[in-house]
């Protein structure tokens, strides 16, 4: 079960309250020959009062409470000076109980070490000009009492809102950690889906014929393997479009290698799709090729892909492909090597 109170309704009762004892001190003035001084204080309790209840914020600004302890000394030392304490203590010890009901917000405001000093020096002023016996009658004891459950009430408030946050906290970290294995999950069957579909029916093949099969036939299983190792080696850049021209090159006989470092990985799905589209349509170009290379780009660079596709000339193709070792006499074989080299953006160029 648990029980709140809005904050206006905090505030107005504490208001209502702070009020009570104003009221209290206004009823002493017909009594009074220090008509002024009581009407100053009257007006620096309702000033500090007033900041320390709707001053904006949880915590109470430093000013503020600087304020209201100024307040906590000055009423008492110009309360009893002027006015005294009269025997037995009457309405016009009215500050007595005004100060600690402040001293109370300051606690609330989470300001206790300001509320403390002011509590104190209110019971060492009335140690001073009353005696320790009157404490009781003027209130006194009544202020720490009430400063003493308010800070144990703050205590025991602010050590469950740490402990709830504790255990937000540990409940996000649990809902990340299962949103996590959820992906890995996730991932792990579609994988081992799009595997199935592909190898399936030459598994399939292989159990009738006892592993049987034509020259062909073996071909197709080393293609069809390759294909699994570019769902582990190059998942981000695969699509429907780019594995069938993939398949398409290595059945003509070249080699594909694709790559994935992770540069995709912050693209939004339509961009991912354009590049998946270029992707395809640059394969599509690389018809002649004996070699084809597609590597992802790491995030922050302005190109998404590079793809290279090399004939088949293994030093020039790979002396091409390095961008090094070639001499002047060579740029011509070089270029012959090159069948295509393409950077595909990784956004859109309008």
């Amino acid at each position: 079960m648990r029980v709140s109170v809005r904050a206006g309704i905090a505030v107005g009762l504490a208001a209502l309250f702070s009020l009570y004892h104003l009221v209290l001190a206004a009823t002493t003035l017909p009594t009074t020959h220090a008509f002024g001084a009581v009407v100053a204080t009257m007006v620096l309790y309702a000033v500090a009062t007033g900041i320390a209840l709707f001053v904006r914020g949880t915590v109470l600004p430093v000013w503020a409470a600087c304020f209201a302890l100024a307040t906590a000394v000055m009423i008492p030392l110009v309360s009893a000076s002027v006015v005294g304490i009269p025997r037995p203590p009457g309405y016009t010890t009215w500050w007595v109980a005004a100060i600690g009901t402040l001293m109370v917000i300051l606690v609330v405001r989470q300001r206790g070490a300001f509320a403390w000093a002011g509590t104190a020096f209110l019971t060492v002023h009335g140690l001073v000009v009353a005696g320790f016996g009157s404490l009781g009658e003027l209130g006194v004891l009544g202020s720490v009492v009430w400063v003493t459950v308010a800070t144990g009430f703050a205590v025991a408030m602010a050590r469950a809102t740490r402990i709830t946050r504790e255990f937000i906290r540990a409940e996000q970290e649990t809902a990340d950690w299962q949103a996590a294995q959820d992906a890995h999950v996730h991932e792990r069957q579609f994988r081992l889906g799009q595997t199935t579909r592909m190898a399936l029916p030459m598994l399939q093949r292989i159990i009738d014929t006892c592993g049987a099969l034509d020259p062909e036939e073996r071909t197709e299983s080393l293609h069809l393997e390759q294909a699994i190792r570019d769902e582990i080696r190059g998942r981000s850049l695969l699509s429907d479009d780019v594995r069938a021209e993939v398949m398409a090159l290595r059945r003509r006989g070249a080699t594909v290698q694709l790559h994935d470092d992770g540069g995709l990985d912050e693209l939004d799905a339509g961009e991912l799709a354009r590049v998946h589209a270029e992707l395809a349509d640059a394969l599509r170009r690389a018809a002649d090729a004996d070699n084809v290379i597609v590597r992802t780009v790491p995030e922050g660079a302005d190109m998404a892909v590079t793809v290279v596709g090399l004939r088949l000339d293994p030093a020039a193709s790979e002396s091409a492909a390095l961008g090094a070792g070639l001499d002047d006499d060579d740029d011509d074989d070089a270029a012959d090597a090159v069948a295509l080299w393409l950077e595909i953006p990784r956004h859109a160029v309008v």
